[in-house]
């Protein structure tokens, strides 16, 4: 009498598709015939394991078997079971990966793609606002000179591997189903080479230093990435990688950066900033002079606007913001002194109006 699939499993009625085939696999593992030669009751749980995961593991079957139990699949026409079947054919690649020491059944490929490549570039805040080129020396495997990148000896073409036939796997029979394992002989990529170059020694590549010119455009920033197809590894007989070269821009003794803005920080005296005054004004395209109104606070911000920087997508530039910082003397003669008495004598308290405010307003807030 036929065990109960659940039972056999060890897994509950509720078990999800992960649980079963969890379960699965461990017993399959245990009890494999590989791993216990001439054991005729692990054979035995083998096949009981894998008759429960096959309808298990199918949703149709599955209802099927919680409805009717063992009968839904008894009677005329019914029987056998199919362990080729899309799913369980995948499990048992995985499984029998373990058996052979390899990564599963996955399938080895005739070329590879080259590698991406990473180039950090650091370059300052002027060449970054109005871009720039750049010569950089690049590390990388490129295609051999010496075999054109086949790997032969002069050019010569790889031959089709003997052990596999070209189709990069080979087969062994397990049982009752065979499993498919990457040829151990040209690993997996179906081909072999029987005369190596000598210059990359069959590989196809070699490893050399390549000097490369690289626009960097108007208004990248920190972190902005450029990406330079074909310019990374050579591949294995396939296409090559991309290099990715990834830009750092210095800061500035003068200019800070906020989005295609600039904002330049400008200290003035506190006479010229009473009196109002022309000053002159660092930007990125040299010096102008600007005219500050009399009364002009610390903190005042001036738009000068087109000073920033080019927008990375071409639609025009920033503006440069400049910002008053108005200086208190720290060191006053006596003369200096006995006019700065005289003028807040004869202010009173219109020298100091927001202060006056700050102060009306804490009286009407504390009493």
């Amino acid at each position: 009498m036929k065990r109960d699939y659940y039972e056999v499993l060890g897994v509950d009625r509720s078990a999800d598709e992960e649980a079963i085939k969890k379960a699965f696999r461990k017993l399959a593992l245990k009890h494999h015939p590989d791993r216990n030669p001439g054991d005729k009751d692990a054979e035995a749980k083998f096949r009981e394991a894998s008759e429960a995961y096959q309808i298990l593991s199918d949703a149709g079957q599955r209802a099927k078997y919680d409805r009717f139990g063992h009968a839904a699949f008894e009677g005329p026409g019914v029987g056998g079971f199919d362990f080729s079947a899309t799913g369980f054919e995948d499990l048992f690649g995985d499984l029998f990966g373990e058996f052979f020491g390899g990564g599963g059944r996955g399938r080895g490929r005739r070329s590879r793609r080259g590698d991406d490549l990473r180039y950090n570039l650091e370059i300052s805040f002027e060449e970054a606002a109005f871009g720039c080129e750049k010569n950089i020396a690049v590390p990388r495997l490129a295609r051999c000179d010496d075999c054109g990148g086949s790997g032969g000896r002069g050019g010569s073409a790889p031959t089709t591997c003997p052990s596999c036939r070209g189709a990069g796997q080979v087969r062994f029979q397990q049982g009752f189903f065979s499993i498919a394992k990457t040829c151990g002989q040209c690993n997996g990529r179906g081909q072999i080479i029987k005369d190596p170059c000598t210059g990359c020694s069959g590989s196809g590549r070699i490893r050399r230093t390549q000097s490369l010119q690289v626009k960097v455009p108007a208004g990248v920033d920190t972190g902005s990435r450029l990406k330079l197809r074909g310019e990374g590894e050579a591949g294995s007989g396939g296409a090559a990688g991309d290099l990715y070269v990834v830009i750092s821009v210095q800061e500035h003794d003068v200019f800070k950066r906020d989005g295609n803005d600039v904002i330049c920080e400008i200290p003035v005296s506190f006479p010229r900033a009473a009196l109002g005054a022309e000053i002159e004004v660092p930007t990125l395209d040299g010096t102008v002079k600007m005219k500050i109104p009399a009364g002009t606070q610390s903190g005042s911000v001036f738009r000068l606007r087109g000073r920033g920087v080019t927008d990375l997508h071409g639609y025009g530039r920033g503006d440069e913001l400049v910002q008053v910082l108005v200086e208190t003397p720290r060191k006053l003669n006596a003369r200096q002194r006995e006019l700065l008495e005289e003028f807040a004598a004869i202010s009173g308290e219109d020298v100091n109006p927001m202060q006056k405010g700050f102060f009306d307003k804490v009286r009407e807030r504390f009493g």
